[in-house]
């Protein structure tokens, strides 16, 4: 088989089968939730609000090395508590429930935070340094009941007419390089201003991506033949035909990340804060556009088909998906540039003090991608409020949020010390019998605190 037919086969088996595959995994689009509310939290804010690397509580943080991952569907549920007390014997295609609709999505973000440091320079700036890799997926608008008779090669099925609008698939591996510079705007009594920006070099290692404007179709059981209306184009970036990321293919982009704190510095009668602590607010706004830019790979394949006609049900048996389109559709190939665009977000964080170092925090982010936008990654949208308890050693907080496509989740975080570890969806992936995503992170680094802060 050629390369670039295993290319295919990559692709069409992802954007039709790693939905299925990704969340029982646990692996999963936003990072750190919950962790990042936390004035301690040091190199994992700066990912959110590039403004939080000034007047924090380090004089130096040091990450060693953090990991998070996000995956969750609208297509697909199942009870972890069944998962785990199955012994190893859980049948995902017979136990997870499935939820099929004329639009589903699956979305998986895998983070890395590497080595990284920020330190102040004077009383009035900070810098950072920070290195990431990056693992995004999405999948949107995929008809419920196309996807899940070509996952199960139409073994059984009935009657069914599908219509699927703007499908598009997206698959991106990427790393950054970035430099964050944050600093005092404004500052009176009782009101203080800081911003930041963080400047990104890109290094895409590669994907994958898939769409169709219009598909549309109906499947016969009595005659078991798959009539199809539309074009479908999927591609790839060089040196990914087989699968494996090349470091000669590497392609270099820029991306930046913008942000602005301001917080209401209401004296507060509270000496475990007042005067040992910078962060004697009484309550920060934060907002902040994150993963601007985009990487673009030169000599990309794409091939697009005319998939009006009919199929066999029975070749999605014995063929791979790729294999039913080349032999049923003609195609047209071209090599060209091909620009994908990281997952730009809009975020808003708030936090309130209650006194006793007992604070609550509002997160929300929201994707400035429409998700019917090809070749770009997009974070789903996302609203937090964490109730948390914080000192120099020693956090933990609890996160409620409702997720787009995911219904409402319940976690629980910590830091102890230089240790990070948590999930804002544990509490209800362990409770609820039908969890549609799944989060977790764990991250180590060295603190060293300002001498002033308690």
């Amino acid at each position: 088989m050629s390369p670039t037919s295993n290319f295919k086969k990559i692709v069409i088996k992802t954007c039709f089968r790693l939905g299925l595959i990704i969340f029982p995994l646990g692996l999963s689009a936003q990072s750190y939730i919950g962790q990042t509310m936390d004035n301690y939290a040091g190199l994992h804010a700066i990912a959110v609000n590039p403004a939080n690397a000034y007047d924090s509580p380090f004089r130096t943080d040091i990450n060693l090395v953090s990991v998070s991952g996000f995956a969750g569907s609208d297509f697909i549920s199942l009870s972890f508590s069944d998962l785990l007390d199955s012994g190893g014997e859980f049948d995902f295609d017979s136990d997870a429930m499935r939820h099929p609709s004329n639009n589903n999505h699956f979305f998986t973000n895998v983070d890395v935070l590497g080595p990284s440091f920020m330190f102040n320079v004077g009383e009035k700036q900070s810098f950072g340094l920070t290195t990431r890799v990056r693992g995004l997926f999405n999948l949107n608008n995929i008809d419920g009941n196309l996807y899940e008779q070509i996952s199960d090669g139409f073994d059984i099925a009935d009657d069914f007419d599908f219509d699927s609008s703007e499908l598009n698939s997206t698959l991106h591996a990427f790393a950054e390089v970035g430099i964050t510079y944050g600093r005092e705007i404004f500052r009176t009594q009782d009101q203080f201003i800081k911003g930041g920006i963080t400047l990104k070099y890109l290094q895409g290692a590669g994907g994958g991506f898939f769409n169709s404007p219009g598909l549309s179709g109906s499947y016969s059981s009595l005659a078991n033949n798959l009539d199809t209306e539309g074009t479908i184009s999927y591609g790839n970036t060089p040196g990914y035909e087989s699968g494996d990321f090349d470091s000669g293919n590497l392609a270099a982009g820029f991306g930046a990340d913008i942000g602005a704190v301001y917080e209401y510095r209401k004296r507060i009668m509270d000496n475990k804060v007042q005067g040992t602590r910078a962060q004697q607010y009484k309550f920060k706004l934060a907002l902040s556009i994150t993963d601007i830019g985009s990487i673009n790979y030169k000599n990309s394949e794409n091939t697009i088909y005319d998939a009006s006609g009919g199929v066999n049900a029975a070749e999605f048996e014995i063929k791979d998906a790729d294999e039913v389109l080349e032999d049923n559709f003609p195609s047209t190939t071209t090599t060209g540039d091909q620009k994908i665009a990281l997952p730009t977000a809009f975020q808003v964080m708030a936090d309130y003090y209650f006194g006793s170092r007992i604070y609550l925090g509002m997160h929300t982010g929201i994707s400035m991608h429409n998700s019917a936008k090809s070749n770009t990654n997009t974070i789903i949208n996302t609203m937090t409020i964490a109730p948390r308890f914080e000192s120099k050693w020693f956090s933990i907080y609890s996160p409620l949020g409702l997720r787009q496509y995911g219904d409402f989740s319940w976690g629980l975080g910590m830091r102890v010390g230089p240790l990070t570890l948590g999930s804002g969806s544990i509490l209800t992936n362990l409770v609820s019998d039908k969890s549609k995503n799944a989060d977790i992170y764990v991250g180590l680094k060295i603190p060293f605190y300002k001498s002033k802060f308690n």
